[in-house]
């Protein structure tokens, strides 16, 4: 239930804070008080799309807060865990939203930031809104279907997912044979371009080709000149064999005889000398290998140009068909599947046709059971809905839930489902739309919500004006049934006539005002002396008699011995 509410600088709010209470509570008001506007402050708690135009002129930001009590925590409890949301431990949940002028908006639920999905999964428990617009639904045949699986149970919701993914499945396939069913002109075209791509990638011979391999001799062979220069002048160093000149390794020679001539004057010398004997060695392996490496180079044009090629047939093949060699083996695996499936269409087509009946045949099965249930179902409903619209002063009334079959699938199986009704004796059953007056459109939906409220189990409930078209017996018949509501949910209705607010455990006025030209809204709690001049305001308008007074304090009477 809702424990408490708070909004600011919310449309024509700019401070307000409602204390609600168990049963049934009424806010009543002069037309363009705000009643509405709170309504539409609570939707937004719950997760409704934020709307930068209710932010209050001239401020920067609207915040509204809701303090909520769960009866039952575990239903919420379970999904705050599943986000990481801290749990009060005497069951209270606080929600907040601040919505910016700029557009943008932020959510939190007991102090934690959440997004829009995640309050809506959090706030689905816990209050019903039925706003002063929503009896439409009920004139959209689509969402007839809709209400009666409402109804069902887990056998039913394990059909209805049963049924949407084979329904899915079934699509995929008619889309495939689709594809395979292309005319023979567009087929014979497909496939030679198939077959040139494949040939394209497979005289590349890629399964064999080392692309770092062939790039790294291409480097090589490019660069042959310089490699043949630069390591000519590394052999000269090492060994030259030009008289009189001095290479590195008659240094080293020298260098060796110098050293064993003085070696036996000290024996570190003897280390010297045969580590200098050792660079000589190295220095004379390393010469002579550079040497043989020198006289195998060949310049090679015709290999040059074979590499520049493979290079030049890859970058071609990877603007076609891939970043990288695996690319486009990948892509020649995929293009050789479908040319398979082409070169075989028949077959494939006989396949996929199989395949589209076997899925029927389950989605048979499915929708068979399903529109059972459904048929179970909706003679609770009719019955269920006859029963509490003759207690709505609807006593001739007939509620017929007509089923017919479609000629195809859908994601909710092949039923078309639609409400029929007759409001008077004689009558021919028609559809909603043909019929119903807005008095008994609210009285229906009214009677939806009532039965609706002991399958869902949500703890609240708002009627936003519920009482729009009817006056007198009626309005009294439908304050008693929104009070017996109250006797198991949280009701917060918004009324504009007496007989519905003298029902209430609480009554709230709201009033318009006019501060330093800045109009505002404010909201009060009103005792039985209050009560008394609102409900008389509700009788006569404007000009308050006594016998207006009276009448409001005998409805105000009767009321609290109808609620004993």
């Amino acid at each position: 239930m809702i424990v408490e509410l708070n909004i600011s600088n919310f449309a024509i709010i700019d401070s307000l804070n409602i204390n609600f209470t168990n049963g049934f509570n009424v806010l009543t008001g002069e037309t363009g008080a705000g009643k509405s506007i709170i309504v539409e402050g609570i939707s937004m708690i719950l997760g409704g799309r934020a709307n930068k135009n209710l932010v209050k002129t001239g401020k920067e930001k609207a915040i509204l807060e809701g303090l909520f009590y769960l009866e039952d925590p575990n239903r919420v409890n379970n999904t705050l865990n599943d986000y990481g949301i801290d749990v009060d431990e005497s069951n209270y949940l606080l929600i907040s939203r601040e919505i910016y002028a700029n557009g943008g908006s932020v959510s939190r639920v007991n102090g934690r930031t959440v997004t829009l999905t995640m309050l809506n999964s959090i706030t689905s428990t816990l209050v019903d809104v039925h706003g002063q617009h929503e009896h439409q639904s009920l004139l959209n045949i689509n969402n007839h279907i809709k209400l009666i699986d409402t109804f069902g149970d887990m056998k039913l919701k394990d059909l209805l997912n049963n049924v949407e993914s084979k329904y899915e499945d079934l699509t995929k396939e008619i889309r495939r044979l689709e594809e395979l069913s292309l005319d023979s002109i567009e087929r014979d075209r497909e496939i030679d371009l198939l077959k040139y791509q494949l040939d394209e990638i497979d005289n590349a011979n890629l399964l064999n080709f080392d692309e770092e391999v062939i790039i790294r001799e291409h480097l090589k062979m490019t660069n042959i000149k310089e490699i043949i220069y630069k390591l000519g002048e590394v052999s000269d160093i090492l060994d030259n064999e030009i008289y009189g000149s001095l290479s590195l390794l008659d240094g080293i020679n020298k260098c060796v005889v110098n050293l064993k001539d003085i070696e036996k004057f000290d024996s570190r010398l003897q280390q010297y000398n045969a580590t200098m004997e050792n660079i000589g060695f190295e220095l004379q392996d390393l010469s002579r290998d550079i040497k043989n490496y020198l006289e195998s180079i060949e310049i090679d044009e015709e290999r040059l140009e074979f590499l520049e090629e493979r290079i030049d047939t890859i970058n071609v093949l990877k603007k076609k068909y891939g970043n990288t060699i695996d690319n486009i083996l990948e892509y020649r695996e995929s293009i050789n599947n479908r040319l398979e499936v082409l070169l075989n269409n028949e077959k494939e087509i006989e396949k996929s046709n199989h395949k589209i009946r076997d899925i029927e045949n389950q989605l048979v099965k499915y929708c068979t059971c399903l529109t059972d249930i459904r048929k179970t179902i909706s003679k609770d409903i009719e019955i269920s809905i006859m029963r509490e619209l003759r207690e709505l002063n609807m006593s001739d009334v007939v509620f017929q839930i007509n089923f017919n079959k479609l000629n195809h699938f859908t994601p909710n199986g092949w039923d078309r489902v639609e409400f029929l009704i007759s409001t008077n004796r004689g009558e021919d059953l028609k559809p909603l739309s043909k019929i119903v007056s807005g008095g008994e459109m609210s009285r229906i939906m009214l009677a939806f919500k009532t039965i609706l409220a002991d399958y869902d189990n949500i703890p609240c409930l708002i009627f936003d004006e519920i009482d729009t078209g009817i006056s007198g017996r009626t309005a009294q018949v439908v304050g008693e049934k929104i009070k017996m509501v109250s006797n198991s949910h949280q009701v917060i209705c918004i009324s504009h006539l007496p007989q519905i607010a003298a029902l209430a455990d609480t009554h709230f006025v709201i009033e318009k005002d006019v501060i330093d030209n800045n109009t505002i809204t404010k909201v009060r709690k009103l005792n039985e002396e209050e009560r008394i001049e609102e409900l008389s305001r509700l009788l006569g308008g404007v000009d308050l008699t006594d016998t207006t007074k009276l009448h409001a304090k005998e409805m105000l009477e009767m009321s609290k011995m109808l609620k004993n």
